[in-house]
């Protein structure tokens, strides 16, 4: 765990920093002043404040504005370019994945998994895989809401004395009577909001920068796409080609075997999507906020400063500290991130294996496109890196190398059906020990395990 798995920050581009009221993704991150310091603005800038303060505090869908997390990405996408996705473009995706498709009949024991083919453009990917990031990042995401909210006192008395009088009566006022809003309740609920709004736009952008580097619906690790949904992005497929000296036709050819198997796998493997989608919402589950950490990197959000009412800047700038998220330090959080690295390593050592299986005998420079991949797979681009330090979601494999040296094993050792047979039930899966020593697990001293006795129920609770 010495790579940090979980964090929030900006990418560290100059480019990337904005300017004005406008801010990120339209929300606001500065205070409700102009350059010549008016404290209101002008006009226009004043209402346009209000438009986006109104926006953040109209979101009813839980703690993490999901909406805004949508804009900002799109925002994210159409900055950095997406070209429309071609006729022509898209008559290669299919050929290429239909042909891939064929080809691993040979190398496969499941049948085809691919229902409908795709070319996407990147918002296109966006459309289809947000719903599943947004219930990936909500537990995290919810996490940071409730610490910066937990921040805000609620009783006027706590203001301190820089905060005038006649707003600490003002702000009393709001407990009393029917509808009062119980002392600062009410604005700490403003405040919930805006911190909502204000993590929606970091995942929103960490979602967009991603955009920019993935090639197909499943080509990080997770089932992202619908089911039975094989899509490439030629964009991105030809930005992943770029440098390797192989013919654009070859590389998109190796990339549609990669979706065709990932599809394969989820299609009959029926307890795989919900299993490894789990794994990683268990380990989300068990961050935790560094306080000491989110206050020393907010020592604007006090409402002894009387400019934070007007200056949701502080709650942005706060967000970009490095570490505020960490995972507990217990025996069950440990045992969660081995798991999701685990079923990683083993969905991506598969493919590996019948990708290289499918592919050594008809595309020249499968063995440089392989390689090409498990580097992509180990380092991760800078949009992934991005990625995994504001939302805190590191899809790495980390054992890949030794999880398709298991799979490969199998296969000389047990043949494609022995070897695909093992996806029958999450038992008979290698575990993290068996990584470490992948011949002991292909050729076990003892006797095999006898997987008939395993009943598939379809939900990965099959039993014995």
């Amino acid at each position: 765990m010495a790579n940090r798995p979980f964090g929030f920050s900006l990418p560290d581009k100059p480019d990337d920093e904005g300017s004005g009221s406008g801010g990120q993704g339209g929300v606001p991150t500065g205070g409700l002043g102009d350059a010549a310091g008016n404290p209101l603005g002008g006009p226009q800038q004043f209402a346009d404040a209000l438009r986006q303060v109104a926006d953040m505090l109209s979101w009813t869908g839980g703690p993490v504005n999901w909406d805004l997390a949508k804009n900002v990405a799109r925002h994210v996408i159409s900055a950095a370019g997406d070209p429309s996705v071609l006729d022509a473009q898209r008559r290669d995706v299919t050929e290429a994945v239909r042909l891939a498709d064929l080809w691993l009949d040979e190398a496969v024991e499941f049948p085809s998994g691919v229902h409908k083919i795709e070319a996407w453009s990147r918002s296109e990917w966006l459309e289809a895989t947000f719903p599943v990031w947004a219930k990936l990042c909500d537990p995290i995401a919810a996490k940071g809401v409730e610490a910066m909210s937990s921040m805000i006192p609620t009783d006027p008395a706590q203001l301190g004395d820089d905060v005038p009088e006649e707003m600490k009566s003002m702000l009393g006022a709001l407990g009393g009577g029917p509808g009062g809003m119980g002392g600062l309740g009410g604005l700490t609920a403003m405040f919930r909001q805006i911190g909502g709004a204000m993590i929606g736009s970091q995942t929103g952008t960490a979602v967009g920068e991603l955009a920019r580097e993935v090639i197909g619906s499943a080509d990080i690790g997770l089932p992202l796409g619908p089911e039975g949904t094989a899509a490439l992005l030629p964009a991105g497929v030809a930005a992943f080609g770029q440098g390797l000296s192989v013919d654009a036709g070859e590389v998109r050819l190796y990339v549609a075997l990669r979706e065709a198997a990932h599809q394969r796998l989820f299609a009959h493997v029926p307890w795989l999507r919900a299993r490894l989608l789990g794994a990683v919402e268990q380990y989300a589950s068990g961050i935790t906020m560094d306080m000491a950490k989110l206050q020393e990197a907010m020592p604007d959000v006090d409402l002894t400063n009387p400019e934070i009412l007007g200056n949701p800047e502080a709650l942005q700038q706060a967000l970009q500290g490095e570490g505020l998220f960490r995972p507990e330090d217990t025996p069950a959080q440990k045992a969660a991130l081995s798991r999701l690295e685990t079923l990683l390593a083993l969905v991506e050592g598969w493919v590996s294996t019948v990708v290289a299986a499918a592919a050594k005998d008809r595309l020249t420079h499968a063995d440089a496109l392989a390689e090409a991949f498990r580097r992509r797979r180990a380092t991760g681009g800078p949009a992934e890196r991005t990625f995994a330090t504001l939302v805190g979601l590191e899809l790495r494999p980390r054992r890949l190398r030794e999880a398709a040296t298991i799979w490969h094993g199998l296969t000389q050792a047990r043949g494609i059906g022995g070897r695909d047979a093992l996806w029958a039930h999450p038992d008979l899966l290698p575990v993290a020990d068996d990584l470490e020593d992948p011949e002991s697990f292909v050729n076990p001293a003892g006797p095999d395990l006898d997987i008939s006795d395993f009943q598939d129920d379809g939900d990965g609770d099959e039993t014995a």
